[in-house]
């Protein structure tokens, strides 16, 4: 499913989305942040808005990323007040597949 093969991008807020591609059926899990959004809400929409037509988004939660570049070291921690804490072990196992050398954790902790 093409169409579901999207990048991770992220930099601050991040929210998880389970997206569902309407024709298949196949479903998977993306994170999404932009450092130019300020409320988890406004990643909802930026993504809803460049999303492919026929793919369905539903937010299951968010939180934060902290990303350390040169000591390599991601840390996904937090949640959302609008919508809620997402399993975070599901960012890190997403996060792993793109950043192989680093180091990528979670922590419930902290908002």
């Amino acid at each position: 499913m093409d169409r579901l093969n999207l990048k991770i991008i992220f930099e601050k807020s991040k929210l998880y989305f389970q997206v569902t591609d309407t024709a298949s059926k196949e479903k998977k899990f993306i994170v999404r942040g932009y450092y130019r959004c300020t409320f988890h809400d406004d990643i909802l929409q930026e993504t809803k808005s460049t999303a492919a037509s026929g793919l369905k988004l539903k937010c299951v939660g968010g939180g934060r990323i902290k990303h350390d570049d040169s000591g390599k070291d991601i840390l996904v921690y937090g949640y959302s007040q609008g919508y809620g804490r997402a399993d975070h072990q599901i960012a890190v196992d997403i996060l792993k597949q793109k950043y192989t050398d680093y180091h990528i954790d979670f922590s419930n902790d902290g908002y």
